[in-house]
């Protein structure tokens, strides 16, 4: 057997694997990635950025029909619109390609190795990798290993993935649309892909054991998605728990125990994400673990001296950019530089309609952590080019500490707000105040006006309300 050896070792080419591989590249550590998939992991293949393509091709299609269903303000008319759910597909599946093949080529710049294969680990220093369509295994012998072994959908067990029932990765992959969709979890990606679904023509229902949709997010920030749900006839099952398959009926218990069913062509269960850690010997190595995830400290280190652990792998928040900063700080430990994770904020995105985005405290977060805040808000209605881009629903928060001003979280809702993310979190991590948010000359007209005005309005003295 071929004994390679290298510095870093990182098994797992998703967002935080190959940012740790460039990075590594870039500062001079010899490193070798494998992956036994395309490279860029989840996200690039099959979720981040496939859904996306997916929910834009969904939201064009969803105008063209209302164009030609109801006289539009635009003056805007189209006769029988239709959608070629296969080339949209394609379309999609180019992206990635695109995306992929150019991850390939950053790790080949910075001279990091590619191996391709299905690794297991058999020691903190050694790893065997098996190439995807048998050959002969190859051994890793390394200094440092990083585990980037990402995250996969929770499979109910009484409702197995395959057949009528889908998972995200399913969803994004269909060559028609079903004609009866139901959706299990009313989270980021049931909501997404199910309004996606809808857009397309189907007929989707949301079944959610919780008694709101978007649990993990606040009622004022989750109303206007609701609202938006209700005018696309998504039908809503709350309180409600899903008991099984018969046939082609899902089998529902509402909260009073009462039993239901609902008829479908396609079930997606969309209930959350958990660790990947079986299946390729990570129980060899004996670390600790935090509940399903494993257990790291400020650096990424685990309980094994030299072994390092990022992204999903780690727990929440199972965020890519998170995966990518960790990735890019444990390369440049490794190399010898003096870091820690210690963010001020990392942003989270709900890609509904209208968009979600979050980062910092919100309001009763503040309230929880002690800080005696204050929170002020500003309405798309009431900003100029909302109006132009037919997106007046939503509003811009802020949240900032009542003794000196300084901003400790901004919420959004409204469409195309996921690109006031950057701004939200810089403003956070630079420690700025509100003052610093209202004397910034924003460019007129832009949905960031709404971000000056609500620091305006939590200082008393907002312009355009």
């Amino acid at each position: 057997m071929e004994t390679i050896n290298t510095t870093l070792l990182i098994i797992g080419a998703g967002p935080g694997g190959y940012i740790a591989g460039i990075r590594a590249g870039q500062l001079g550590v010899d490193a070798i990635v494998v992956e036994g998939a395309q490279p860029g992991g989840t996200c690039l293949n099959i979720g981040c950025i496939p859904s996306k393509a997916l929910i834009h091709a969904a939201d064009e299609y969803s105008k063209a029909v209302t164009y030609a269903a109801q006289e539009s303000p635009l003056g805007i008319t189209v006769d029988s619109p239709r959608i070629d759910l296969a080339r949209t597909i394609a379309w999609k599946d180019g992206i990635v390609k695109r995306l992929t093949g150019g991850v390939g080529a950053l790790l080949k710049k910075q001279g990091v190795r590619v191996v391709h294969g299905w690794a297991r680990v058999l020691d903190g220093k050694t790893v065997e990798v098996t190439p995807p369509a048998g050959g002969e295994p190859v051994r890793i012998r390394c200094e440092h290993l990083l585990l980037a072994s990402g995250s996969h959908p929770v499979e109910l067990p009484f409702m197995p993935f395959g057949g009528p029932v889908i998972s995200s990765t399913g969803a994004l992959s269909q060559d028609s649309v079903p004609r009866r969709l139901v959706v299990v979890g009313a989270g980021y990606i049931g909501l997404e892909l199910g309004i996606a679904y809808r857009k397309l023509g189907a007929q989707v229902t949301v079944v959610e054991a919780a008694e709101r949709i978007l649990p993990a997010y606040d009622a004022d920030l989750v109303k206007p998605v609701a609202n938006s749900l209700a005018r696309l006839g998504v039908e809503l099952r709350l309180a409600t728990q899903v008991a099984g398959m018969e046939g082609e009926r899902v089998k529902l218990r509402d909260a009073s125990g009462v039993e239901g069913y609902l008829e479908a062509d396609k079930v997606l269960v969309a209930v959350g994400r958990t660790p990947a850690t079986t299946g390729w010997g990570l129980e060899n190595l004996m670390l600790d673990m935090a509940g399903r995830a494993l257990k790291v400290d400020s650096q990424c280190r685990t309980s094994m001296r030299n072994v390092w652990a990022i992204g999903d792998l780690t727990g929440e928040p199972m965020l890519a950019h998170r995966a990518m900063a960790q990735g890019e700080m444990v390369a440049e430990i490794i190399a010898g530089k003096r870091r820690e994770f210690a963010p001020a904020a990392i942003p989270a995105v709900c890609y509904t309609d209208p968009e979600i985005v979050v980062a910092g405290l919100s309001p009763s977060e503040a309230t929880a952590a002690g800080i005696d805040a204050i929170a002020a808000s500003f309405p798309f209605s009431a900003n100029g080019r909302a109006m132009t881009i037919e997106g007046t629903d939503g509003f811009v928060r802020v949240v900032a500490r009542k003794d000196n001003h300084v901003i400790v979280g901004w919420q959004a809702v409204g469409v195309g707000v996921s690109e006031l993310a950057g701004g939200f979190t810089q403003s956070i991590e630079l420690g700025a105040q509100l003052e610093d948010v209202a004397r910034t000359i924003h460019a007129h007209p832009t949905l960031g006006e709404a971000v000056q005005e609500a620091a305006l309005r939590a200082l008393g003295h907002a312009l355009h309300i």
